[in-house]
């Protein structure tokens, strides 16, 4: 098992290896596809963030709302595929790791490679577990998305796969 905190840096993710389990804490955003085109939209238009995306890890997800005394509802990944029109311009500009569900195409797997990111598999189906692990929730940019706006989440030892290394080693071409 092995502990990392976000924001990552670096020397944390040239150690990540495609396969290896790993849970997370610290900071991380959610940002599902209209929110991705939003940033993409302020990133050619000039227009400064929300939230900083430089070191940033965005989960591709949406929280639900929380239960009395809770800080998030059930937040599971949504399919990353959907972002992949998205990520690479926003590792390009500094993203450092993303999370989602499912495999991301080609163009993606080389802006990982090209940036030194990471991209992490979360559990679909798992949204329960990975709602107990946030540990606080603020929503950040884009409240007309209602939940597929930007939210600050704190999460505290939130289970994933590296899926994608920084070398481009992924776990998808090993299932092929």
């Amino acid at each position: 098992m092995i502990k990392i905190t976000s924001p990552l840096d670096k020397k944390v993710i040239k150690e990540l290896k495609a396969g290896q389990t790993v849970y997370l804490s610290g900071v991380i955003y959610t940002a599902r596809d209209c929110a991705h085109k939003r940033i993409c939209d302020y990133i050619k238009t000039g227009k400064e963030l929300p939230f900083p995306l430089k070191g940033a890890t965005i989960y591709y997800a949406g929280p639900c709302p929380a239960k009395e005394g809770k800080p998030s509802g059930s937040c599971g990944p949504t399919t990353s595929a959907r972002m992949n029109f998205y990520a690479p311009t926003l590792f390009d500009e500094g993203l450092s790791a993303a999370i989602g569900k499912g495999e991301m195409s080609n163009e993606v797997l080389l802006s990982i490679k090209r940036n030194g990111c990471v991209y992490f598999a979360a559990i679909g189906g798992a949204g329960a577990l990975y709602g107990n692990a946030i540990k606080k929730c603020q929503l950040v940019a884009f409240p007309d998305l209602l939940s597929e706006g930007v939210y600050r989440l704190e999460v505290e030892n939130f289970p994933l796969i590296v899926a994608i290394d920084k070398d481009g080693n992924s776990i998808y071409n090993a299932l092929k």
